[in-house]
C-alpha cells in the first residue's frame, strides 16, 4: 500500500513538474511542427533530430525544448540542432592617430577621408531570434581634423564699433585655430535687411546712405557672400576692411535669410565634407516666417540657392524662413552654428539653440572684442560630445546602447547613446546590442548604418538571419520514411505534404477523429477537444488555422494563442511585447498588462534630442502634448505652422497632377501621406470640420497654375492632404469680343452724345423762339396810349374859325 501511494506521488509530481515546465517553456508553447519553426520561437530552444527521440505518445512538438532539456529527456548533444548567431567584422580601420601638421603644404595632401575617428566600420551580423548580437564600437576625437568656417556678420548701424575688431579675425582666428588644426579655412558674409518697406526707408536719398548725420554707409542689402572659404588669412582682413556699415529701419534683422543661403549655397560658399563651423554675429533679434506680409512678401521661403554674383536677390520676393526649415537645412548640410550674440538677446538664442542640434551660443562683448576666444570656447563645445543615432531599423529588430565614457562613466538606455566632455585624442566606446525577433522579412538581409551626429563617419551594418536548420538542407522529398512519400523527412521527423499531418504524415486531415483518439486531444478530462480551438487528428491536437498567418493557436490542446493579450494603442501587448499564451511578455523596459508603459522616456524624444519637442511631457512613454498646435507622437507635427505648405508642394503637385520637380520619383519620396481628390475648394476639410488642425495652402504649380489644398494629421497620426482636382490656370483675353464690344461702345457712345447734341439743340431753339415771340408781342404798341409820342403833322387852329365877322 505504502508503495503504491509512493509511485503515485512520485507520477503526480513528475506530472505536474512537467505540466509546470510546458505552462512557461516558450519552446514547447510554439508547438512547433519542424525544426526552422523550432529555432525561430526563442534563443533557448533546440531541435532533436534523433529519429528514435520520441516515445509513445508524444506529440512532434516535443522534439522542440531547451537544450538542456532536451539533454535531460535523453538526446545526444551532437542530434540537438541548436544554431546561433554571430557577428564578423569586414573593415576594421583603427582610429587615426594623425598628429597636427606644421606645414600646411602637407596638411593639404592630407585627406579628410583618411582620417577614421570611428571603429570598426562594416561588420555583417547573423542574427537569431531572441538572441542579442553585442559588439563594440570606439571612438576617439581625431586631432587636426579639417575646419570650414563661415564668419556671418551683422552689417547694421549698431554694429559699426565691432566691424572694427573683425577687420583683423583673418589671421588672427587663424593662428589661434592652427592650435587645433593645421587645415582651416575661413569665409565672410555680411547682412542687414530684405530692401523693402517698412524694414528700410525706400527714398532715394536713405538708399544711397541709410545713415544719418556725418556717417558714410553703404546701401542696404539682404546678404552677400563677400568672402568663400580660404585659407588665406590676410585676404580676409583686406575684403573685411573694404567692407561699410549700412542701416535699416528695425530692430530685428534678416539674419534667417542669410543663413538659410548659407546652407544651401555649398558651391558658392565652398564648403567642403568636413567639420561645417557658421558663426552668426549680431546684436539684434531675428525676423521668422510670417513676417515679411509687413513688406507684402507672402511667398514662403523655398529653401534653394539664389545668389547671383554673390548677393542674394530674392529677398524681396520670397518670406523669411521658418525655424523648422532652417533647422532641416542646417541638418541636411552638416552645419553647426555658433550664435556670437550680445547678452540682451543671449535668452532668445538660448532658446533657438534648444531647437536647433549641434548648435551654441556665446556672449559677444559690446566692440566684438571677444569674439576668437568665444568662437574656440563653442567649437571645443560643439566637438566634445559625441551622441550616436542609427537609421531605420527591419521590422522587429531592435537595438540597445550602453556608453563606456571619460573617468569610468557607464550609461545604459537612452543615455547609453552619447558622452560628453571628449577632448582631443580622447578615445571612448559604447556597447551596442542588436536583437531580432522571428525572422524578418523572409529572412532577407538588411542593411542599417550607426553614426555619431555632426560627423560624416558611419558604420554600416549588414543583418542575415536564421530562419532554417543546417539539417533543413539535407531533407529527403517525398521520402519512403514518411508513410508511402507523403512528407519531406528532415531533422529527424516527417514534415508532412498538404493535406497530410501525423507523426509519419499517416493521417489524412480529413479523417475522422475516433472517440479514443479523442481522450488524449482533452485537456483535464474536459469535454472540450483541443480547447475548441483545432481538431484531434490522429490522437494530436492540430490546431486551427488564423486567416492571419501571424496569428496562431499553440499549446498541446490548442489552449493557448498569440492574440488575445491586453491591447495599448489597438496594438497587440502595446506593440511592445509579445503574446505568449494569452499573456503579455514586455520586452525590456516596458511594463504594464498590455506592456504599454515604457520605463524610459526614448519614445518621447523628438528629433531635436528633447522630451517631447520641448512641448509637452511624457507619461508613460507617451507623449502629452500641452501646446494645442502640436501633436504627433513627440509634439513635433504642427500642421498649421508656417512651413508646412512649401515642404509638402512638390510632393502634392507630383502626386495629383503628375507634374514638378518631384515627378520623376514621386513615388519613391512622396508616400508619406494619403492624398484625396476633392472638386472645389468649398469641398475642402475646413478648421472647425475636424477635430484636428487643418492647414489651407494655396501654391503655383510648374505652369503657372493655383492649386488649393489642405494638409493634417489627424488623430491617428496619419498624413491626410485633400486638393482640389483642377488647377486655377489664368485664360488669355478674348480678342474678338473685346474688340466687337468696344465697337459697339463707341457707336452707341456717339449715338448718345448725338441724341443729347439734338435734344440740347431743340431745347435751345424753343427757348429763342418763346423769347422771340415776346419780344414780338411788345413791340405792338398803340399811339394813343404811348405818352410821348408826337405827331408828325402840326395842327393849328384858327382862333377866329367859325366866328362871324364883325360888322363894321
Amino acid at each position: 500500500m505504502d508503495l503504491k501511494l509512493f509511485l503515485m506521488t512520485t507520477l503526480l509530481g513528475i506530472f505536474c513538474y512537467c505540466f509546470a515546465q510546458k505552462e512557461g517553456n516558450e519552446c514547447i508553447n510554439a508547438n512547433a511542427k519542424y525544426c526552422g519553426e523550432c529555432i525561430q520561437a526563442g534563443a533557448k530552444c533546440g531541435w532533436c533530430k534523433d529519429p528514435n527521440f520520441l516515445k509513445q505518445g508524444e506529440s512532434l512538438s516535443t522534439r522542440c525544448d531547451e537544450f538542456q532539456s532536451l539533454l535531460t529527456r535523453g538526446c545526444t548533444e551532437d542530434m540537438i540542432e541548436d544554431p546561433h548567431g554571430e557577428h564578423k567584422v569586414l573593415q576594421n580601420k583603427t582610429v587615426t592617430n594623425r598628429k597636427k601638421v606644421k606645414d600646411r603644404s602637407r596638411a593639404k595632401q592630407l585627406k579628410p577621408e583618411d582620417i577614421t575617428q570611428i571603429q570598426p566600420q562594416k561588420l555583417n551580423l547573423t542574427l537569431r531570434s531572441g538572441e542579442p548580437q553585442s559588439f563594440k564600437l570606439k571612438f576617439k576625437r581625431a586631432e587636426d581634423y579639417p575646419i570650414d568656417l563661415y564668419y556671418l556678420m551683422d552689417l547694421s548701424f549698431s554694429m559699426a564699433d565691432d566691424l572694427e575688431n573683425v577687420k583683423n579675425l583673418g589671421t588672427s582666428l587663424m593662428s589661434e585655430m592652427s592650435k587645433i588644426t593645421s587645415d582651416f579655412r575661413i569665409g565672410f558674409g555680411s547682412f542687414v535687411e530684405k530692401t523693402v518697406m517698412p524694414y528700410i526707408s525706400t527714398t532715394p536719398a536713405k538708399l544711397r546712405n541709410p545713415c544719418t548725420g556725418d556717417q558714410n554707409c553703404t546701401s542696404p542689402f539682404s546678404y552677400k557672400n563677400v568672402l568663400k572659404l580660404t585659407e588665406d588669412g590676410k585676404l580676409f582682413n583686406t575684403l573685411v576692411g573694404q567692407q561699410h556699415i549700412s542701416g535699416n529701419l528695425d530692430s530685428p534683422e534678416g539674419g534667417f535669410d542669410a543663413i538659410m543661403q548659407v546652407a544651401v549655397c555649398g558651391e558658392q560658399i565652398g564648403w567642403r565634407n568636413v567639420t561645417r563651423l557658421l558663426v552668426f554675429s549680431t546684436d539684434a533679434g531675428f525676423h521668422f516666417a510670417g513676417d515679411g506680409k509687413l513688406g507684402g512678401i507672402v511667398l514662403p521661403n523655398d529653401g534653394k540657392c539664389h545668389l547671383e554674383n554673390n548677393v542674394y536677390t530674392m529677398s524681396h520676393y520670397y518670406d523669411y524662413p521658418s525655424i523648422a526649415h532652417l533647422v532641416q537645412k542646417l541638418s541636411d548640410n552638416n552645419i553647426q552654428t555658433i550664435f556670437a550674440v550680445t547678452e540682451e538677446f543671449q535668452p532668445v538664442y538660448q532658446e533657438l539653440k534648444n531647437l536647433i542640434p549641434k548648435s551654441a551660443v556665446g556672449t559677444l562683448s559690446a566692440n566684438s572684442s571677444n569674439v576668437i576666444n568665444l568662437i574656440i570656447d563653442a567649437y571645443n563645445s560643439l566637438s566634445s560630445e559625441v551622441i550616436l543615432e542609427n537609421s531605420k531599423l527591419p521590422e522587429g529588430v531592435t537595438i540597445a546602447y550602453k556608453s563606456h565614457c571619460k573617468n569610468g562613466v557607464v550609461s545604459e538606455g537612452e543615455s547609453g547613446r552619447k558622452c560628453s566632455n571628449i577632448s582631443i585624442g580622447d578615445e571612448v566606446t559604447f556597447n551596442i546590442s542588436i536583437t531580432s525577433k522571428g525572422c524578418p522579412k523572409g529572412g532577407t538581409a538588411e542593411t542599417i548604418k550607426i553614426k555619431p551626429l555632426g560627423f560624416t563617419e558611419e558604420v554600416e551594418l549588414t543583418l542575415n538571419f536564421i530562419c532554417e536548420c543546417e539539417c533543413h538542407n539535407d531533407g529527403e522529398k517525398n521520402s519512403p520514411k514518411c508513410h508511402f512519400g507523403n512528407g519531406t523527412y528532415e531533422c529527424g521527423a516527417c514534415k508532412c505534404n498538404e493535406g497530410r499531418v501525423g507523426k509519419q504524415c499517416e493521417c489524412s486531415s480529413n479523417d475522422v477523429a475516433t472517440e479514443d483518439m479523442d481522450r488524449t486531444c482533452r485537456k483535464d478530462n474536459s469535454t472540450d477537444i483541443c480547447s475548441n480551438n483545432g481538431e484531434c487528428v490522429c490522437g494530436t491536437c492540430e490546431c486551427k488555422k488564423r486567416e492571419n498567418p501571424n496569428e496562431r493557436y499553440s499549446g498541446l490542446y490548442c489552449e493557448c494563442d498569440n492574440f488575445n493579450c491586453d491591447r495599448s494603442g489597438n496594438l497587440l501587448c502595446g506593440g511592445h511585447g509579445t503574446c505568449e499564451c494569452r499573456v503579455c511578455k514586455c520586452d525590456p523596459m516596458w511594463t504594464g498588462s498590455a506592456c504599454e508603459c515604457s520605463q524610459d522616456n526614448r519614445t518621447c524624444l523628438a528629433s531635436n534630442k528633447q522630451i517631447c519637442n520641448g512641448r509637452g511631457t511624457c507619461e508613460c512613454g507617451v507623449c502629452k502634448c500641452t501646446d494645442p498646435k502640436f501633436q504627433g507622437p513627440t509634439c513635433e507635427a504642427c500642421p498649421t505652422c508656417p512651413g508646412v505648405c512649401t515642404e509638402h508642394k512638390d510632393c502634392v503637385e507630383c502626386r495629383a497632377f503628375g507634374t514638378g520637380e518631384m515627378k520623376d520619383k514621386c513615388q519613391e519620396m512622396c508616400s508619406t501621406f494619403t492624398l484625396i481628390k476633392v472638386k472645389d475648394r468649398d469641398k475642402l476639410p475646413q478648421p472647425n470640420d475636424a477635430s484636428y488642425p487643418v492647414m489651407h495652402c494655396k501654391e503655383r504649380d510648374a505652369n503657372d497654375c493655383w492649386f488649393y489644398y489642405t494638409y493634417a494629421v489627424n488623430n491617428n497620426t496619419e498624413k491626410v492632404v485633400h486638393v482640389v482636382e483642377t488647377p486655377d490656370c489664368p485664360s488669355g483675353p478674348d480678342i474678338i469680343p473685346i474688340v466687337a464690344g468696344v465697337v459697339a461702345g463707341i457707336v452707341l457712345i456717339g449715338l448718345a452724345l448725338l441724341l443729347i447734341w439734338k435734344l440740347l439743340m431743340i431745347i435751345h431753339d424753343r427757348r429763342e423762339f418763346a423769347k422771340f415771340e415776346k419780344e414780338k408781342m411788345n413791340a405792338k404798341w398803340d399811339t394813343q396810349e404811348n405818352p410821348i409820342y408826337k405827331s408828325p403833322i402840326n395842327q393849328f387852329q384858327n382862333p377866329n374859325y367859325g366866328r362871324k365877322a364883325p360888322v363894321l
